[in-house]
């Protein structure tokens, strides 16, 4: 085949992310078994323009504020004259309408859509654009075939109007051989750990609030990420008098997270809606529990009581008491971090990219 992916970012973008690792787990093992992959995406200040990354060549236009206004162009210029089989968007931000392109089919994969979320994130203006920009969906998509993440998300693009037969719902993977347990680096003291953006819609707040109310003086709470709500946190922290015992990270490498998920007790995420939570199955992985918000797509990584535990999304009591049951229970995040490595060793990116291709493959013979 040859494909056209078109994404706002690539996974060497500062600001890439989980929808990133998920997109580039597909898209280079596809080059890997021998077709022909373009990614075309955003950039950043000073980024090189042109890369390639494991067979993937990589187009890079404007940056995330510029992108959305000159990637039609770029497109018209310099890809649509060869030819690609599929254009498979990822919408993963505001929709691009590839389907105006003119591109020979797309196929859209869907980590997940904002909706009302928005308001939480953004300012009233700018999220009712994102609102608005998410509506036309079904009109703009009609006739296309989406890949979703996770269950929730099928759901969602039901719910707003895609038809049934049109939804296919392929989990991401993890890199389970490189994510593996350490039950030696597990810290000595109750420790939690945030791994993600520090963005409001997070629901980091909510984490920090929870990690307050435990009764263990010597508990810890990680936060690793960078963003523009990380100096919010940190008053929050200061009015809470919680001192030393939460420790901002910043941005961690890839072996410093390795080693985060490892040594905690349990990693926590209260985001009201995620398309699947990568980083709960990533710890999961490690053999460390999860304690999350009940929130579309996160209860996919989750088992409640089995791998982690789940508690409705702002509780902040019943967030604080599933933290509460780990921090006593070096016994309890020990069960729960073996039945978490089981369950996180059924999802693997190759059934991932092999459910994508046959997809793919799919729609390509059936034409139109």
């Amino acid at each position: 085949m040859k494909i056209v992916a078109v994404n706002w970012q690539d996974l060497e973008n500062p600001q890439g992310g989980g929808a990133e690792t998920h997109l580039h787990e597909i898209l280079e093992r596809l080059a890997a078994w021998g077709h022909e992959v373009v990614l075309l995406c955003g950039g950043w200040p000073d980024c090189p323009p042109r890369a390639t990354r494991n067979g993937v060549e990589i187009h890079r236009v404007g940056t995330r504020q510029s992108f959305p206004f000159k990637v039609r162009a770029y497109w018209e210029r310099e890809l649509k004259h060869r030819g690609f089989d599929v254009l498979y968007e990822d919408i993963n931000k505001v929709p691009l309408y590839t389907t105006r392109w003119g591109a020979n089919r797309v196929v859209a994969v869907v980590p997940h859509l904002f909706g009302e979320a928005a308001f939480q994130e953004l300012n009233p203006v700018l999220a009712a654009a994102v609102w608005l920009s998410e509506r036309p969906i079904p009109w703009w998509y009609r006739g296309v075939d989406f890949q979703a993440i996770s269950e929730s998300t099928g759901d969602d693009l039901v719910a707003r109007g895609i038809p049934r037969e049109r939804v296919i719902v392929i989990p991401p993977g993890v890199s389970f051989d490189y994510y593996t347990p350490d039950p030696a680096a597990r810290a000595p003291v109750p420790t939690f750990a945030y791994l993600g953006r520090l963005k409001k819609y997070k629901g980091v707040d909510l984490v920090i609030r929870a990690f307050a109310a435990l009764p263990q003086r010597d508990a810890v709470l990680e936060i690793a990420g960078a963003g523009d709500y990380r100096p919010v946190l940190e008053a929050l922290v200061a009015s809470l008098d919680l001192g030393a015992r939460v420790r901002f990270l910043g941005f961690v490498t890839e072996a410093e997270k390795l080693a985060l998920l490892r040594r905690a007790w349990a990693v926590a995420l209260a985001s009201p809606k995620e398309g699947w939570g990568l980083t709960n199955v990533e710890a999961e992985a490690c053999g460390t529990p999860v304690v999350a918000s009940d929130s579309p797509g996160i209860r996919e990584s989750v088992r409640d009581g089995e791998t982690g535990f789940l508690a409705r999304h702002g509780d902040v009591p019943a967030l604080s008491a599933a933290m509460q049951r780990l921090a006593t229970s070096p016994a309890l995040v020990a069960q729960m971090g073996l039945r978490a490595r089981t369950f996180a060793e059924s999802f693997t990116w190759d059934r991932c990219a092999r459910s994508t291709e046959a997809h793919l493959q799919q729609v390509i013979s059936r034409g139109g």
